[in-house]
């Protein structure tokens, strides 16, 4: 071996040596915090709280409701309430068909829930998005599956909404659960600019 390739290899050496200490060196926060989100369920049952900015008539609303989220294949079953109780809507969502009800009124039905929330509500709620959102995934704007971390967390959506996934339930659990998602979306020529905040209620 020649006098000038033995210095490169020693110094190879001393790298790969480096590089093998500092992953012993790791602490196990460091490794599980980029752990990916927990599966996604087709069959999930959890509540939380929303609090949506919105615009009516030009003017800046504020709601905050809670809500409880059922959802099984083929079916989501959603319950918003003041935080004192009172019902605001109860909303069932089936594939081509949402059904809307709020107290004291008869039933009213759309083709998708966006239209029929923001008819009836005065602010739309992507029930389609929030399906996977609650979970940690959505469709990012290339088209492709995003499933979100405490390291990965934030994505634009395919169709517009700019989401962080702000706090987790345990940032060191193997599989992590979202707690709090923020999501925003500016104003189209079809809808107006909203901001939905989501905080999740631990899960067991």
């Amino acid at each position: 071996m020649s006098m000038t390739l033995r210095p490169r290899i020693q110094t190879l050496s001393t790298l790969a040596c480096a590089g093998l200490l500092l992953a012993a060196c790791a602490t196990p926060g460091s490794y599980t915090s980029q752990a990916k989100v927990a599966p996604y369920r087709e069959t999930i049952d959890l509540g939380g709280r929303l609090s949506v900015n919105y615009q009516k008539d030009g003017n800046p609303e504020t709601i905050s409701v809670k809500f409880a989220w059922a959802q099984v294949p083929g079916r989501i079953d959603l319950d918003l309430a003041t935080p004192l109780g009172q019902t605001v809507a109860r909303i069932s969502v089936t594939p081509g068909s949402a059904t809307l009800t709020q107290a004291n009124q008869a039933p009213r039905a759309a083709a998708d829930i966006d239209s029929l929330t923001r008819q009836t509500l005065g602010w739309s709620l992507p029930v389609a998005g929030l399906r996977d959102w609650v979970q940690g995934y959505a469709t990012d704007a290339s088209g492709a599956r995003f499933a979100a971390s405490p390291v990965r967390h934030s994505v634009t959506t395919d169709d517009g909404w700019r989401l962080r996934f702000v706090s987790w339930q345990d940032p060191d659990a193997a599989r992590p659960v979202p707690r709090r998602i923020d999501a925003e979306r500016s104003a189209t020529a079809s809808a107006d600019a909203l901001a939905i905040r989501i905080v999740l209620d631990p899960q067991p």
